[in-house]
C-alpha cells in the first residue's frame, strides 16, 4: 500500500508540471537554452499523454456519401502526424523548429471534400503506377493494356498516377499500431483485377510509423494474383517554413543524383542525362529557386512550364536504403532528410498551384512554388522502356519499398 501510495503521488507530482505554464522569453526575444529545454520537456509529457488515448476524428463525406476519417500520431520527439484513410493523405505534419515552435510543413486542406475538389495529389499515397505511362498504354508478356488518359491536354497524354481513380481516391482499411514508444498506421487496400485497366488483383498494405527521433517511416508491401505492373509513392508537398508561409523559393535542396531524366513535350522520358551545367543540378545545397533564369531560358522546357516535374537518379543501389534529397529552411533551421530503396525520385516544384487555392491556415493562400514534391519512386513510363529498372510484379513475388522522413533543426 505504501508503495501505491507513492506511486500514486509521483503520478500527480508529474502531472502537476506539465501543465505548469512554461516562462516564455519576451516577445521579440529568442528563448534561453533553458527556456526551450523546459518547453521541449513539456511537449514531450503533452505528447506522451496523448499517446496514451490517441485520437481519431471525422474528416467529412466525400461527393459520393463516403465517410473518412483522420487518425493523429504523435512522437516523443515533437513530430505529429494528421493521416487520413482517404487516399493514405498526410493532411498535417506538425515539426519543431530550432526554437521547438511547431509548424505544420506540408500543403493540404481541412477536408476530405476540398481534397476532392482541389487536387494536387496533396499528401496522397499514389498507386497503382505512380507517374506517367505514355498513351496509357503497355505491353506484358505479350499482351496491350489500355489504360484511362487521365492526363490530356496540348502534347501531354497519359495515364497519371493509376488514372482518375487511383489509389489516391480510395478509402483504406486503417489499423492503429501500438509498438513501444511507437505510433503508427497500417493502411490496407485491394485493388481488383481490371480496376484501372491494370490486370491482376493487388493487395497493398503501406505501414506509417512515427519514431522518437522525428523520423516517420513508411514501408510499402504488395502482392498480386497476376502479372502486373506497380510502381508506389506518396506525394507530399513540403514547406518547412509552413504551409501558409508563400513560396518555398529560398527555401534550400540537395538531391543525392548526378543524373536526370530528360522527356519529351509530354513529361514522358526519353533519355538521362547528367545535371552538371544545368538548372537540374542539385548535387550541392542551394535556394531552390537559385538557378530560376536558367530554367526559363532553356527553350525545350518551354512546353513543360520552365520549371521542375522531372525524375532524378539517385546514387547507390536499386533496393539498399540511401540519401534521397535533403531541404533545409534558413530561416527557421527545420531540415529534412529523405531516405529510400527506390532507384529514382521525382521533383515536381508546384509551378501549378495558384493564390485562388485555400491554404489550411484560416483567411490564408497558397501560391505559385509553396512548397515541393519529392517522390521517391521508379522511373516514369517503365513499362514502355525495357532499360530502366522493372516495374513488373508477378504472383508469388512481394513487392516492398522503405522511404524515411527525418526532420532536424539546425541552429
Amino acid at each position: 500500500m505504501k508503495k501505491l501510495m507513492m506511486a500514486m503521488a509521483l503520478m500527480g507530482s508529474v502531472a502537476c508540471m506539465a501543465q505548469a505554464p512554461v516562462k516564455r522569453a519576451p516577445k521579440g526575444e529568442r528563448p534561453t537554452a533553458e527556456q526551450r529545454k523546459e518547453m521541449m520537456r513539456q511537449m514531450r509529457m503533452r505528447q506522451g499523454r496523448g499517446m496514451m488515448r490517441g485520437r481519431v476524428s471525422d474528416f467529412g463525406k466525400l461527393a459520393d456519401g463516403r465517410e473518412t476519417k483522420v487518425y493523429r500520431l504523435r512522437g516523443l520527439g515533437g513530430l505529429i502526424l494528421d493521416v487520413s484513410n482517404y487516399g493514405g493523405r498526410l493532411v498535417r505534419c506538425y515539426a519543431p523548429d530550432k526554437y521547438g515552435n511547431l509548424a505544420d510543413v506540408t500543403l493540404g486542406w481541412n477536408s476530405a471534400a476540398e481534397y476532392e475538389k482541389y487536387g494536387f495529389s496533396a499528401g496522397t499515397l499514389i498507386g497503382r503506377y505512380g507517374n506517367r505511362i505514355a498513351h496509357g498504354k503497355f505491353t506484358l508478356d505479350g499482351k496491350e493494356y489500355q489504360l484511362p488518359v487521365n492526363e490530356n491536354k496540348a502534347k501531354r497524354h497519359c495515364n497519371l498516377h493509376g488514372g482518375p481513380q487511383g489509389w489516391d481516391k480510395q478509402i483504406w482499411d486503417v489499423k492503429p499500431l501500438r509498438l513501444g514508444p511507437v505510433q503508427g498506421l497500417e493502411l490496407t487496400y485491394v485493388s481488383k483485377d481490371g480496376e484501372m485497366g491494370f490486370p491482376g488483383t493487388v493487395t497493398c498494405k503501406v505501414t506509417y510509423k512515427v519514431m522518437p527521433n522525428n523520423v516517420w517511416t513508411v514501408e510499402y508491401e504488395a502482392t498480386t494474383d497476376k502479372p502486373t505492373v506497380l510502381n508506389l509513392t506518396h506525394h507530399s508537398y513540403w514547406n518547412l517554413a509552413g504551409e501558409s508561409s508563400g513560396n518555398v523559393l529560398n527555401q534550400e535542396l540537395k538531391i543525392f543524383a548526378d543524373k536526370y531524366t530528360q522527356t519529351n513535350e509530354g513529361l514522358i522520358p526519353t533519355k538521362d542525362a547528367p545535371v552538371a551545367g544545368t538548372g537540374f543540378d542539385f548535387t550541392e545545397l542551394r535556394a531552390i529557386g537559385a538557378k530560376a533564369d536558367l530554367m526559363k531560358a532553356d527553350a525545350a522546357l518551354a512546353p513543360m512550364d520552365n520549371w521542375y516535374d522531372h525524375n532524378f537518379v539517385l546514387r547507390g543501389e536499386n533496393g539498399k536504403l540511401k540519401d534521397a534529397a535533403f531541404m533545409r529552411d534558413p530561416v527557421s533551421g527545420r531540415t529534412l532528410l529523405i531516405k529510400t530503396t527506390e532507384p529514382c525520385m521525382q521533383m515536381y516544384g508546384a509551378q501549378n498551384m495558384h493564390g485562388d487555392l485555400p491554404a489550411k491556415t484560416p483567411g490564408k493562400k497558397l501560391c505559385q512554388y509553396a512548397g515541393v514534391a519529392l517522390e521517391t519512386q521508379h522511373y516514369p513510363d517503365s513499362p514502355n522502356h525495357p532499360e530502366f529498372p522493372s516495374t513488373v510484379l508477378r504472383p508469388g513475388e512481394t513487392f516492398r519499398s522503405r522511404t524515411e522522413y527525418h526532420f532536424g533543426v539546425e541552429k
